[in-house]
């Protein structure tokens, strides 16, 4: 049985991930900054000295590493940094000052580094153009983790939008959701018109895991369905399967600044590596998560 070190083990993502990987076969290691369980490994990734310490006398075959500051909302933007920048770098270092050679280690990077593009679908070659600080601090993290590509086997992972059941309340479909679970007849929102490439979660995790058995490393990747939907669409979509039409008003509090408008991507390079890609209908997805 081979074994995975999940970091960000207690997240939303890992979650499905590690349900996945199991149902594979592997044993999961999780890693958390604090501990929820028993078989638990706490510890903070920015903290080099104590990650050397948890790492030491493990055993693993594989990494994948979710953990990140991911709410672009999030009010402190140095932690965007601290996390997904110098944690990620620093259990890169640490595993190769201790001699830990994994067969695999994904990476999560995310497409909000794409900014506002010009092309109306998004390949791994599009240009760069981050808008706030999460995108940033991604960037900045998968250009600090490209020069290992010549001492491990990395994979960077570009995920588009994705949600599911679980996914916290701060998060845009899971708002959506609780107002039609909670029969409200209004809701506030931003901009109506953005569009993003949603996938379901659990189609996530499955390219995670096929990624991960495939022979392919030092390589960039869009984990994504294909398809943009806006805003719009989505309380369109909400609106039919709840059977009541919800009232929405824009609060300009909710527009964000440097908004990104369209996010929509390419997974060919995702069929070819692994001949599968995100493709639960995003109607099914609500209609769970509303049931839920």
């Amino acid at each position: 049985m081979k074994s995975i070190l999940l970091t960000g083990a207690n997240g939303f993502t890992a979650s499905y991930v590690s349900a996945l990987f199991r149902q594979q076969g592997y044993k999961i290691i999780p890693l958390t900054r604090t501990a929820s369980t028993p078989d638990t490994i706490a510890c903070d990734l920015t903290d080099c000295t104590a990650l050397k310490a948890s790492l030491r006398g493990l055993d693993f075959q594989g990494v994948i590493h979710l953990a990140a500051r991911s709410f672009v909302g999030h009010g402190d933007n140095s932690a965007f940094y601290a996390v997904n920048t110098v944690g990620t770098t620093n259990l890169l270092q640490v595993m190769d000052e201790l001699g830990i050679s994994p067969e695999k280690i994904i990476v999560a990077s995310s497409a909000n580094i794409y900014g506002n593009p010009t092309e109306r679908v998004l390949t791994e070659e599009s240009e760069l153009r981050p808008e706030n600080h999460y995108a940033a601090s991604k960037l900045a993290m998968e250009k600090l983790v490209r020069p290992w590509f010549d001492r491990f086997p990395i994979l960077i992972c570009r995920p588009f939008n994705y949600t599911g059941i679980g996914q916290r309340g701060s998060f845009l479909i899971p708002k959506l959701v609780a107002h039609f679970r909670e029969h409200k007849r209004v809701i506030e929102l931003g901009n109506l018109d953005i569009a993003r490439d949603f996938s379901d979660v659990r189609d996530i995790a499955t390219c995670y895991l096929k990624l991960y058995e495939s022979e392919r490393h030092s390589e960039i990747v869009n984990l994504c369905s294909g398809t943009a939907t806006s805003l719009a669409e989505v309380v369109s979509m909400l609106n039919g399967l709840a059977g009541y039409d919800i009232e929405t008003r824009v609060n300009p509090k909710f527009v964000r600044k440097h908004e990104i408008t369209m996010l929509r991507g390419s997974n060919k390079k995702l069929r070819e590596i692994v001949g599968f890609a995100p493709q639960i209908p995003l109607q099914q997805t609500l209609k769970e998560m509303l049931q839920a």
